[in-house]
């Protein structure tokens, strides 16, 4: 199942991240492209615990 995440603020982005790491194939969007670059090399923009290892497992992870 492909899903899309408007927006990669708290809510967004673990949830986006949370559902690829399930098998989902996500693609997050945001209106600040600042974001979605920082996302595209790695950066974690937000504190969630155990969040930076799940962006990197299921970043660019196609």
């Amino acid at each position: 199942m492909k899903i899309a995440i408007v927006g990669v603020g708290y809510v967004g982005l673990v949830t986006g991240t949370c559902l690829a790491d399930v098998g989902y194939t996500v693609t997050c969007v945001d209106n600040n492209p600042d974001k979605v670059v920082a996302l595209k090399n790695g950066e974690n923009p937000i504190f969630e615990p155990g969040l930076d290892e799940l962006l990197q497992r299921n970043i660019n992870n196609e």
